[in-house]
C-alpha cells in the first residue's frame, strides 16, 4: 500500500511534452508547405511574369497579405511559446482575513508546496501550478494562464485569418490540378505540396473557427476552460464584470494594442489579472 500511495500516475502526462516537439515541427512543416505553395508556386510566379495590370495587382496584393498575417501568426505564436504563462511566486500564502471576507478557503498544492492563488491550477504535465491556468497546450508546448492568454488568442485568429486566406488563393490552382490535365505541374512533388496545403490549411480553417468562437465567448465572460463547470454551478460568475471590462481584462485598456502581443506598461503595472494573482470581482454575485 505505502508503494501505491508513492506511485504518482500524472508521470505519464510528461509524455505529452514530447508529443508538444513534434507539434512545433508539424507547424514549422504546414507553414512551410503554405509558403511554397502560395508564394512560390502559384502567386509568385504571376507577380514575376507581369501581364495584365489586374493580375499584376491581385498577386501583390494577395503576398502583400500572406506575409503580413504570416509575420503576425508567428510573433502571436512565439509569444505564447517563450512567455511564462504564470508562476505561483515561492512561499506565497493567501491573506486570510482576506480570503475570510470574499468567502474563498485558502488553497494549498501539495504536489509544489506552496499556496495557489484564485484561479491557478496545477498542470500535471509542466509539473508545476499556473496563474489562471485556461489548459495546456501541445501546439505551443506551454500551458496558457494569465500573462499569455491573449498571446494565445491573438495567435488564433491571425492562424484563422491566414488559413483561410491561404485557402481561397490556392483554390484556383486546386480546381485545375483536377479539370485542366494540360496545364497541371509536371513535377510531382509541386502536386503533391499544392494539394497538401490546400487540404491542411481548409481543415485548419474549419478547426479553428469553432476554438475562436468558444474562446471569445469565454473571454467576453472572463471564464477560463476549466472554470466552465464550476461556472455552471454558480448563480453568477463572480469575475464577470460585463464584457467590456472582461476584454479589457484580457486585452488591455489601449485599443491600439488589442490587436498586437504586447501590453503597454499602464496596463501591465495596473491590471491585477494580467499578474495573475489577483482579480477584481463582482460585489453582487451570488455563489
Amino acid at each position: 500500500m505505502e508503494c501505491l500511495r508513492r506511485v504518482n500516475p500524472f508521470r505519464a502526462c510528461a509524455g505529452l511534452r514530447v508529443l508538444g516537439y513534434l507539434m512545433l515541427a508539424l507547424v514549422a512543416a504546414i507553414v512551410a508547405a503554405s509558403y511554397y505553395a502560395v508564394v512560390v508556386y502559384a502567386w509568385g510566379p504571376l507577380l514575376l511574369r507581369g501581364g495584365s495590370g489586374g493580375s499584376v495587382a491581385a498577386a501583390a496584393f494577395v503576398l502583400a497579405a500572406f506575409h503580413l498575417l504570416l509575420i503576425m501568426m508567428l510573433w502571436c505564436y512565439f509569444m505564447v511559446v517563450f512567455t511564462n504563462p504564470g508562476a505561483v511566486p515561492e512561499n506565497w500564502r493567501h491573506a486570510s482575513e482576506e480570503d475570510e471576507e470574499q468567502g474563498h478557503a485558502p488553497r494549498y498544492c501539495s504536489r509544489c508546496q506552496n499556496g495557489k492563488p484564485p484561479r491557478c491550477h496545477h498542470c500535471s504535465i509542466c509539473d508545476r501550478c499556473v496563474l489562471k491556468m485556461d489548459h495546456h497546450c501541445v501546439w505551443v508546448v506551454n500551458c496558457v494562464g494569465a500573462r499569455n492568454y491573449k498571446y494565445f488568442l491573438l495567435f488564433l485568429v491571425y492562424t484563422f485569418l491566414e488559413t483561410v486566406l491561404d485557402t481561397l488563393v490556392l483554390l484556383p490552382s486546386f480546381i485545375i490540378f483536377f479539370h485542366d490535365g494540360s496545364r497541371r505541374p509536371s513535377s510531382a512533388g509541386d502536386i503533391a505540396i499544392l494539394f497538401l496545403a490546400f487540404v491542411l490549411n481548409l481543415a485548419f480553417a474549419l478547426s479553428l473557427l469553432c476554438f475562436i468562437c468558444m474562446h471569445t465567448s469565454l473571454a467576453a465572460s472572463n471564464t477560463t476552460s476549466i472554470e466552465v463547470y464550476e461556472r455552471k454551478k454558480t448563480c453568477s460568475w463572480e469575475y464577470d464584470l460585463g464584457w467590456r471590462k472582461n476584454l479589457e481584462q484580457v486585452f488591455g485598456t489601449n485599443k491600439l494594442l488589442w490587436f498586437l502581443p504586447m501590453y503597454c506598461t499602464e496596463d501591465l503595472q495596473n491590471i491585477a489579472t494580467i499578474q495573475g494573482l489577483e482579480f477584481p470581482t463582482r460585489s453582487d454575485a451570488v455563489l
